[in-house]
């Protein structure tokens, strides 16, 4: 029993010592990101209007969705759950964890028309 309470003591002891920076995705460094990658020429200016209907509107989608779908497309047809797009893969490939997560953060933070319930 000493043992299961030891263990997230340990564990809260090492998850404060990083800086609050470490574990939280950056929402200004994800906009910095999509910018850069011009995410809005497919996706829409406003991550809301696809210049083609099978694009997905990205802003108001949940984070953790996006940090999939990104990871996916950056792991390619090669790797288990990895996704196929040319242009989507080779958008992805060069961005490191962090940037998926800061660009998951900042989607996720923008006003979305996504329908949750009908």
């Amino acid at each position: 029993m000493k043992k299961m309470m030891i263990f997230p003591a340990a564990l809260l002891a090492v998850l404060s010592a990083l800086p609050l920076a470490a574990r939280a995705a950056d929402v200004v460094k994800g906009q910095a990101l999509v910018e850069k990658y011009n995410c809005a020429s497919c996706h829409g200016k406003d991550y809301n209007s696809p210049i083609d209907p099978s694009y997905p509107k990205l802003a108001g989608q949940h984070a953790d969705y996006l940090k999939h779908a990104l990871t996916a497309y950056r792991r390619g047809d090669t790797a288990m759950n990895g996704r196929t797009n040319a242009i989507m893969s080779a958008q992805a490939k060069p961005l490191t964890d962090r940037d998926i997560n800061d660009i998951a953060a900042y989607l996720h933070s923008l006003p979305g028309s996504l329908v949750l319930r009908k």
